[in-house]
């Protein structure tokens, strides 16, 4: 039982942090300090997917789910076994990756811009006093 509760909740923190990866530098518009915390998730997820780098969360739940007597994720992993094919069809897999990439572009695009916006408003706030 304790280990399948820890399978289940590896699974749910994958999701958030798959989730993060692709919303997190809209959060950084709110929370600007998070943009780094966002680019260092970034480049781990594109780098599991990019080079095939096993990901520690997807051993974490193989083990828990061997142990509470249950089959591990297959070896193509979390994404393809919980969300390809699942929330979108294996045919849409090329789309999808080009859709978060843009998505995460657009984030950071945008964050830079608040940036220049927000130290523009300092900066002619400071003068004017």
């Amino acid at each position: 039982m304790l280990y399948r509760l820890l399978a289940d909740a590896t699974a749910a923190a994958h999701f958030v942090f798959v989730a993060y990866v692709v919303i997190g530098g809209f959060i950084a518009w709110r929370w600007p300090r998070s943009i780094w915390l966002h680019a260092i998730a970034f480049c781990w997820g594109f780098s599991t997917v990019l080079f095939r780098i096993d990901c520690p969360l997807t051993h974490l739940e193989n083990w828990a789910r061997h142990r509470a007597g249950e089959a591990g994720l297959p070896p193509s992993g979390f994404i393809d076994h919980y969300i390809t094919g699942v929330l979108y069809p294996e045919s849409a897999l090329g789309l999808v990756r080009v859709l978060v990439a843009v998505c995460v572009a657009v984030s950071w695009v945008g964050y830079g811009w608040l940036r220049r916006r927000a130290a523009g408003s300092t900066a002619r706030l400071q003068a004017s006093h």
